[in-house]
């Protein structure tokens, strides 16, 4: 392996295409991690932000106890969790551990290819900048996970919900970036005077659409608004309970309210389905079968998880496969949008 620098550009187009896709693998991984970190409350478990020397765990039992004691310190241990023994702990400690070095796994499977390909002159000309702006969003979202979790530590016995929403939907939003972008590169490998896709109209409005889905099932999750009602499609013996205690402004029981979020969260999603579809059947009319084939698939399945992630009373498994396939649409529906911005203008 040389590491000379070339004297002209020598674009990898299809290289960059399988690191990305392969970062994409992985950011797809942290989102299912993070969705067991919050279903199993552990998000609080780790009270400081140390982006370097964080990676190493407790090693001895001082350490432990240290980690332990700082626990002790906040809201949720005190008000939820007091007389938690260390032995369980450790196994709250294990998910955010873990979804704390996937972040840096990410964050180093990015930078350090990117300055790689950067210094071999093998970005294609124009993915420069797509792609320092994708470093940046990651860099970010490190600083928004820390901005989510330290609402926590004083006054509230678990996060902020809206940060907890901002947080989930930048991580699919940079897995939507990351989908598109190894897209692009891997036509401009077919056909070196490819151009890069375009994002219509109608793609657009879809990703809208499923942007607001996953907002209010982060805003569903956050609030607990799953244990709300656990029954379906009535919310126990009403479509609306009536009584509902309603907050003002009225356009804050969108955010706040979590028997509001619920049913707007449940019935929503029929809406986005809808839509979803309309955009597979878009892409099929282009000779593309497999884009509505898929997106009617994961939407399918996406639906009965949901149902059944109410009528188990938020199973934690079922829960976290909910999560999965919600990034597994963005993927589907990126592609799709993809695909009809590849036609000719």
């Amino acid at each position: 392996m040389s590491f000379d620098r070339p004297a002209t550009p020598a674009p990898q187009p299809a290289n960059l295409a399988r690191w990305l896709a392969c970062v994409a693998a992985l950011v797809f991984l942290i989102v299912v991690v993070g969705g067991i970190t919050r279903l199993t409350e552990s998000g609080l478990s780790i009270t400081e932000w140390k982006p370097i020397s964080g990676i190493i765990p407790p090693l001895s039992d001082a350490a432990w106890h240290a980690e332990f004691e700082a626990y002790k310190r906040i809201p949720e241990y005190q008000l939820i969790n007091n007389g938690m023994s260390l032995s369980d702990f450790k196994q709250i400690f294990f998910w955010e551990y873990i979804h704390r070095v996937l972040g840096r796994v990410i964050g180093m499977a990015f930078a350090l290819p990117m300055l790689w390909f950067w210094w071999k002159r093998a970005i294609p000309k124009g993915y420069g900048p797509r792609l320092t702006a994708l470093l940046a969003l990651g860099g970010l979202q490190g600083a928004i996970g820390w901005w989510m979790v330290s609402s926590g530590l004083a006054e509230r016995t678990d996060v902020s919900h809206i940060r907890l929403a901002v947080h989930l939907l930048t991580a699919l939003t940079i897995l939507g970036g990351l989908t598109w972008t190894a897209l692009d590169l891997a036509t401009l490998a077919r056909n070196p005077n490819a151009k890069p896709a375009r994002l219509t109209g109608f793609a657009a409005f879809a990703l809208i659409i499923l942007f607001v889905q996953l907002l209010l099932g982060a805003f569903t999750a956050g609030l607990n608004a799953g244990f709300a009602f656990s029954s379906w499609p009535k919310m126990g013996e009403e479509w609306f309970p009536a009584g509902t205690p309603m907050v003002e402004p009225w356009l804050r029981n969108l955010v706040d309210n979590p028997i509001v979020v619920q049913f707007v969260h449940r019935w929503f999603a029929w809406i986005a389905a809808g839509v979803l579809i309309l955009l597979g059947l878009r892409v099929r009319k282009l000779g593309m079968p497999m884009a509505l084939a898929n997106l009617a698939l994961l939407v399918s399945v996406q639906i009965a998880l949901g149902i059944a992630t109410l009528l188990t009373g938020v199973n934690i498994a079922i829960a976290t496969a909910h999560q999965a396939v919600g990034a597994l649409l963005v993927i589907s529906a990126t592609a799709a949008a993809f695909s009809l911005g590849r036609q000719p203008r």
